[in-house]
This record gives structure tokens, sequence and C-alpha cells, in this order.
């Protein structure tokens, strides 16, 4: 049964991320010949602000992109990663040529050097002067893809953020290339790297090769996560590893969740308002992105606060909930809780009323604004 529902949520949004596609055609100096492309904006897409957006690449566009697809406008949806661009690459007819590489020392030549020219000067600037997109790019490979884009990471400037290496089919000398950059790459890179234990044995083995060299890699701008499925084959593995694979690239970006509560904010000898303020400007740091701290991650360091009885928080949470959303209860709701637990209860019983006249949010309603005011009234008698 759980089987049968993951598949038919990789038909649905597929299907729905499928009929939402836009088709171009780019014309390539490089190439010599048009290139079909297909493009998924995401939901809330629009000229008319300023927003702006991560970009995923998609080789093999032409039978991966659905699966890529689906899952971002899946996943975004729920706010478990950023809206995002999808750019699928066709290479059906192309695709032997365009991953075409030395036998000698395992790079790009001829036409495969030519498609690795046509990514880097006409596919990302054509797709960046037509739409709003944010620095941070994604590249997504399958087999042969999987193996073909990380030329892109091997050269001096990487043109992507974040790799996506599925089943890849590796060339003699990239376990060797991708050992010496990753141990010294100066900016975050993000690498995922996913296998099937029944996949192609030679892919297994050369897999399993290079997971072992890049954990022995100790380099803090290197963000690496490996997974080894059961029993899909080759061909499948693209359907079982996208959701993973944005997961693991996207993670600070996904709401607080309970092992993150447990592990890492009830754990802190800090303040975990400061972790939550650390939180979000990391994600504006990795990927260009200023999100505003939702309420599900205020409640949560609101929790930690309690449990741990560090009521002085209280006060900085109120000060970080006025900032960002400065029309609601919320700020006063921390505030009052905050003077309540200090013994100042005349004042926390003044600071919920004055909440009555702001916008209700997150549950945190008026009535349970006068319920506290009450509550304190009746306690001690004003």
């Amino acid at each position: 049964m759980k089987k049968f529902k993951i598949i038919f949520l990789f038909l649905f949004t597929g299907l729905i991320s499928f009929s939402q596609a836009k088709y171009h055609n780019i014309s390539s100096n490089i190439l010599g010949e048009d290139r079909e492309l297909k493009i998924l904006l995401p939901r809330g897409y629009s000229e008319d602000d300023d927003k702006a957006y991560p970009v995923i690449y998609v080789f093999d566009g032409d039978y991966l992109f659905e699966v890529v697809a689906g899952n971002v406008d899946y996943y975004a949806y729920w706010e478990d990663i950023p809206e995002s661009i999808v750019v699928g690459v066709n290479q059906v007819d192309s695709r032997e040529e365009d991953l075409m590489y030395s036998e000698q020392n395992s790079l790009p030549v001829e036409s495969g050097a030519d498609f690795f020219e046509f990514v880097g000067k006409e596919l990302i600037p054509f797709v960046e002067d037509k739409y709003k997109t944010e620095t941070f790019r994604v590249a997504v490979g399958h087999g042969e893809t999987a193996n073909f884009i990380n030329y892109y990471l091997i050269r001096q400037n990487p043109v992507f953020n974040a790799y996506v290496s599925i089943s890849p089919d590796l060339a003699i000398d990239m376990e060797k290339y991708l050992g010496e950059r990753l141990m010294n790459v100066e900016e975050k890179i993000f690498y995922y790297l996913a296998v099937s234990n029944t996949d192609i044995k030679h892919i297994m083995e050369g897999v399993a090769s290079l997971d072992n060299t890049v954990k022995g890699i100790e380099n803090n701008n290197l963000l690496y996560a490996f997974d080894e499925f059961d029993g899909s084959t080759h061909y499948a593995m693209p359907a079982h590893a996208i959701p993973k694979a944005l997961e693991s690239i996207f993670f600070i970006f996904q709401p607080i969740t309970k092992k993150e509560y447990n592990e890492s904010i009830l754990k802190l000898e800090g303040s975990p308002v400061v972790y939550l303020e650390d939180k979000y400007a990391e994600i504006q740091n990795l990927f260009g992105i200023e999100k505003q701290i939702i309420i599900n991650d205020f409640k949560a360091v609101a929790a930690a606060i309690k449990k741990k009885q560090k009521w002085e928080y209280y006060e900085e949470l109120s000060k970080l909930a006025r900032d960002n959303y400065p029309e609601t209860v919320l700020s006063k709701y921390y505030k009052g809780l905050y003077l309540e637990n200090i013994g100042e209860s005349k004042k926390a019983m003044k600071t919920f009323q004055s909440g009555y006249i702001l916008e209700e949010i997150g549950g945190i309603t008026k009535d349970l604004m006068l319920e506290k005011a009450e509550a304190i009234k009746r306690d001690f008698g004003y």
C-alpha cells in the first residue's frame, strides 16, 4: 500500500508539472543547431514582483524532467524547498555525442566539449536573461549524464552550487578528479550521490569507491549525502533518489523538524532565538532567498524556551516576532509570557490585553490573549 501511494504521488505530481511545462528552442552557435528545453516556472511566478528563484538544470530532460519538476512543485508547495525554476535539456537524439569524453584523460572532447561549453556559455545565460533567477544553481544527472555534470564541478570556477548524481556511470579518472577538487573547494558545494544495491554492477562498484573517497574528505565547504536504495533498478532510481536529493540540498530551508528540535535546539547552551536567526541568515547566504521566519519555527523555539525555563529568551523572541509580524499578536504574546514568568504579572496582564487590537496568527487568537489576561487578573486580584 505504501509503495502504491508513493507511485501515485509521483505520477500525480509529474502530470501536474508536465501540464505546466513550457517548451523553448534555444539556438546554439556552439552546437550549430537548436536544442529543445522544457521549463517549469513556480506557481507564483510573476513579472510584476522582484522575487527571484534558484534554477535546477536537468540533463536527460526528455525523461528526467518530469520526475524532477513534479517533486520540486510538490516540495515547494509545502515550503520544504524554495520555489525553483526547473530547466530540462532534451538529449534523446544527441546523448551519445553530448557526453563524449576522451579515453586518455576522461575529459570532454569534440562534441562533448561543445556541449559542455553550450551549457555554461549559452544555456545558463539564456535562462538567466529570460527569467528571474537567483545565483543558486543545481545540476541533475542520471547514468552517463550523472558523470557529465561532474565536469562542471572539477573546473576552476564551478557554475553549479549543487550536484545530484544518480547511479553515475563514472569515467575512469572521475573519482580522482572529484577527490582532488572536493578536498579544496572554497565555496559551499552540495553533492548528492545515490545508487541501488541491484544497480548495474560496474556502476555499483564505481559509486561505492567514490563514496569511500568523498566520505574521507575533511572540508567544511563540502555538504555531502549518499543513499543506497534497496532493490531499485537502474532506470527506477531517479523516482527514488530525487526526493531525497531535494531534502538533502535544501535541508536548512525546511521548517524545524522534530529531529532538529531534539538534537540541535534542546541541546543548545546559548539562545535558541539566535539559532533561529542564524538558520534564516544561512538560507539567504546559501540560496540568495530572504525567507520570512515561519510561525511553526517561532512555536518550536517557544516550546524549547518553556521546556528549559529560560524565560529571558521569550523577550528576544518577542522582538524577533515584532520584526517579522508587526501587525499581529505574536510579539505581545511572547512579551506577555516573558513578563508573566519573571514575576511581572501586572505588566504581563496589560501586555496580553494590548494584543486585542492586533491580528490573530498561527492559532494565537485575541480570545487567548484575553484569557491569559483574565487568568492573571483572577489569580492576583487586580
